[in-house]
């Protein structure tokens, strides 16, 4: 797994973080039976003022939220609560771009502080649905809520973390 990683905040722990990442796209892609070695992630590991410029300018939405995130292609289901069409990496070229994603430290923080999580646990999570995202499932219509849920469950389960939900 080939994971780019741009700090704009100091806040951030780039060791910690990677290591996060790592664990996260990695046992998200093993769960749907996808090889991690062939396929690369970006993350923007950034503040809340930059992540809500971002959040405006993509979606309409001028305020701090936790993750964002831009595939590199579509590859969501046509049916709610359908999978998307998962990508496959071609073995003999080099990894395929799944897309880009935004963390904001202090909405991470505050959010894990409200739920009485460890930052740590919610990072994860947050890894685990950006990258989701990324593989074209979303939580729209509540039958790909559904679905989107139910693999965010199984996926932490599998790395020793709680249910988020």
């Amino acid at each position: 797994m080939e994971i780019d990683i741009l700090i704009e905040n100091d806040a951030w722990d780039e060791a910690a973080l990677e290591a996060a990442a790592r664990a996260a796209f990695e046992a998200t892609l093993d769960a749907l039976g996808l090889d991690p070695a062939g396929f690369c992630v970006s993350i923007l590991a950034c503040g809340d003022d930059r992540i809500a410029a971002l959040n405006a300018e993509f979606r309409g939405k001028p305020t701090p939220t936790n993750v964002l995130s831009w595939p590199s292609e579509e590859r969501g289901a046509q049916t709610p609560g359908a999978m998307p069409d998962l990508p496959e990496a071609d073995r003999d070229g080099p990894p395929e771009e799944l897309g880009d994603i935004a963390l904001a430290h202090g909405v991470l923080t505050r959010e894990a502080v409200e739920a009485g999580k460890p930052f740590e646990h919610h990072l994860t999570h947050l890894l685990v649905h950006g990258l989701l995202h990324l593989l074209g499932f979303d939580h729209i219509t509540d039958p790909d809520a559904g679905l989107m849920e139910g693999l965010e469950t199984r996926i932490l389960a599998r790395l020793g973390l709680p249910d988020p939900y």
